[in-house]
């Protein structure tokens, strides 16, 4: 089994809080980090129907019948739960009584913010990034281009491939698992969660949404596109967001004198999942897609999120551009520091590449550090820009 680099920061957590929370999308490995994270713990999963339904019936008996230390999986099935959890642990503080674990963001938080207020450290687990696939620990933040052994899997296989732990554990074909993936969301959570009367129409819109990645997002054309309207799309995207498939990177709004693009950029937390969805049958087929450059994109994204939430902390991680269109990538934005970020899925350094940053860094009066991550393999300096290979995220 792969180290999730999220399980040493659960750990310290669990020696303050009642209450450990670990929310992410189905099949990112949830359970078998919280089980492997704490063996001593009792574990009950809400998805068998005899348990679920004590837990409906009875909350009070429920956490009776399993006194003591307990991961409790797929919390959202009982939701009532949560005020019997806050009565129990103002009774009983003590660290690390209680792991809960969901795969419905919007559900379970909603729930946490209500009745666990200050009880519960909240943390959220995307598939394994590419440090936990190879098995490196765990780097900080703002670490791009540390130092590292190029992989013997080349970038279209991993863009291919994406990180859900069970391609990688079992060995199988991405994109049929992955299609299978998309059908099981669609039937199981969307239902539940929203009332969407065309399923089909739905799924459509996921795949429009795939198509969209790495662009700025416009609500209206997407919803004109799969035949809903505006606030249909807008809620249809806010599940996608919820259920951790998709994020909207904002704009890095800093007063340069220069009219700056507002609306959001969309990517996918899994560039696998985006492959499906948009017919990608091989890493071949990838390296010719006219997506590649917002598959890169969505790559370096997802692996900040991943480092960034693997720290207990949000990504504060922005884009830029202006009316021009002049841009970069990412912003990671530390106050009074900023590390700005530009990916290229080219293998050949241009010129081009480093327009942006040099761009951007001259209006920030020049202070900030300037990454430019590529698809190709040297390491090196150019003038005040960082070269890194994409291995070396």
């Amino acid at each position: 089994m792969l180290r999730r680099h999220l399980q040493d920061r659960l750990l310290v957590d669990a020696g303050d809080f009642p209450i450990v929370t670990v929310t992410g999308p189905r099949q990112s490995g949830k359970t078998t980090l919280v089980r492997a994270a704490f063996p001593e713990h009792r574990y009950v999963t809400l998805e068998d129907p005899e348990e679920r339904s004590l837990a409906l019936s009875d909350p009070r008996g429920f956490l009776a019948r399993h006194d003591g230390p307990l991961i409790l999986d797929e919390i959202q099935h009982a939701p009532d739960l949560f005020s019997y959890l806050q009565v129990s642990v103002d009774a009983d503080d003590r660290p690390g009584r209680f792991v809960l674990t969901g795969s419905q963001n919007f559900l379970l938080l909603e729930r946490v913010a209500q009745s666990l207020a200050g009880r519960a450290a909240i943390h959220h687990l995307l598939p394994l990034s590419h440090d936990e696939l190879l098995g490196r620990d765990l780097i900080a933040v703002d670490a791009l281009g540390a130092v590292r052994e190029r992989p013997e899997r080349g970038l279209f296989e991993v863009l291919f491939s994406g990180g859900y732990p069970r391609i990688h554990d079992r060995g199988l074909e991405p994109q049929r698992w992955l299609r299978s993936y998309v059908l099981s969301y669609v039937e199981r959570d969307v239902r539940t969660i929203l009332n969407v009367g065309d399923l089909h129409t739905f799924r459509r819109f996921v795949a429009l949404c795939a198509g969209r990645v790495g662009q700025i997002l416009n609500l209206s054309a997407l919803g004109s596109d799969c035949g809903v309207s505006h606030t249909t799309a807008r809620r249809w995207l806010a599940i996608l967001e919820a259920s951790f498939l998709v994020v909207r990177l904002q704009p890095w709004h800093r007063n340069f004198g220069k009219r700056l693009i507002k609306s959001p950029k969309l990517y996918f937390l899994d560039t696998g999942l985006a492959c499906s969805l948009l017919r990608i049958r091989s890493p071949e087929d990838l390296e010719l897609h006219p997506a590649r450059g917002g598959l890169f994109e969505s790559f370096l994204v997802s692996e900040l999120y991943k480092r960034a939430w693997a720290h207990g902390v949000d990504p504060d991680l922005y884009f830029w551009r202006d009316a021009r269109g002049r841009e970069v990538d990412g912003v990671l934005d530390f106050g009074g520091e900023q590390v700005l970020v530009e990916a290229k899925s080219g293998q050949t350094l241009s010129r081009d590449f480093f327009t942006g940053l040099e761009h951007v860094a001259s209006l920030a009066g020049g202070a900030a550090r300037k990454v430019l991550v590529y698809g190709g393999d040297r390491n090196e300096r150019r003038g005040e820009v960082d070269v890194r290979a994409w291995w070396t995220l």
